[in-house]
């Protein structure tokens, strides 16, 4: 460290054997240009195509930008580091704390951004008659504001307080930069950090659990209740696959927050912090894409004239 600034820091970066490394960014790279392509495509085909200019999928829009976004923040950065040798991959300070802010604000508007989704989809089934005079354009705009804010103020505190810890450390023992990484890197008390961490990982996944969960129940009882055979088909249609896209995105971070009690299983979790940022937004655009009748179709032609 005699030759480095005390503003770089090592980064641990992917860890893969030289024989890896081909494979490994080959099939990073692929991943990454099929969520940017699969995500920005279905963006363009949501904003195009007006017959699908309703709600529930102009409320994807936001999903799919978080996800373009939040693997943006990861991927480029192990496929820029995977061919370093470990003692190489350095990261400035304040690349690696807007990093960590951007990679937590990717998870937090993932867990908001479905909050609203499962609003729209409460509104549609429980209260049809109302649903188009309460979900108009201004509506839209005020939720996907409120889930973006929401999550900006959230990370803004947990990252501001690691911020302004000093450091007696420069390596982060991490495939990239999160807040866990950035306190660590401190010999100060970190008390408040961990309050506010377990406080605001409280109120992110309770808030939404409970929210998806009773939103869920209460269409499942008007789905009973119900004998309209076409509404509950469409209802099960457009659940299935909101609750699909949560539970994916919802079980990638928790097994996060479990291996992060088990330090043996470290490897482990890191591989599971890589896949938080590349499984729900690859899964997500294709889920929620094969669903629309429109992307069935053009995906159907584009195959029919091969």
């Amino acid at each position: 460290m005699n030759n480095v600034s005390v503003d770089l820091l090592l980064l641990e970066g992917l860890k893969v054997s030289p024989a890896s490394s081909v494979p490994a960014f080959v099939l990073l790279l692929l991943i990454y240009v099929f969520i940017m392509v699969s995500n920005v495509g279905l963006v363009l085909l949501i904003s195009t195509e007006r017959s699908l200019h309703q709600p529930m999928y102009l409320l994807f829009c936001n999903m799919s930008i978080n996800d373009a976004f939040g693997a943006t923040v990861v991927i480029p950065r192990l496929l820029s580091d995977v061919f370093l040798p470990g003692s190489d991959r350095y990261i400035s300070y304040v690349d690696c704390v807007v990093q960590a802010f951007c990679a937590h604000l990717h998870a937090s508007t993932s867990h908001t951004v479905l909050m609203i989704m499962a609003f729209d989809r409460y509104m549609a089934i429980c209260d049809p008659l109302h649903y188009a005079a309460i979900m108009t354009n201004k509506m839209l705009v005020n939720l996907s504001v409120s889930a973006w804010t929401v999550a900006l103020l959230l990370v803004a505190v947990l990252v501001g307080l690691s911020v302004r810890l000093s450091r007696c450390r420069w390596i982060i023992f991490n495939p990239f930069c999160d807040n866990a990484s950035l306190f660590k890197l401190s010999c100060e008390s970190v008390l408040v950090n961990n309050i506010y961490g377990l406080g605001y990982t409280v109120v992110l996944l309770g808030s939404s659990l409970g929210s998806v969960t009773l939103t869920y129940l209460r269409i499942a009882m008007v789905c009973l209740s119900s004998r309209n055979k076409v509404l509950n088909g469409r209802a099960l249609q457009t659940c299935a696959t909101h609750l699909a896209v949560y539970i994916i995105m919802f079980v990638s971070g928790a097994v996060i927050i479990v291996l992060h009690r088990f330090p043996d299983l470290s490897d482990h979790r890191k591989l599971a912090s890589i896949m938080l940022h590349v499984v729900p937004p690859a899964m997500n655009a294709v889920i929620y894409g094969l669903q629309i009748k429109t992307v069935r179709e053009k995906i159907s032609i584009l195959f029919s004239r091969k």
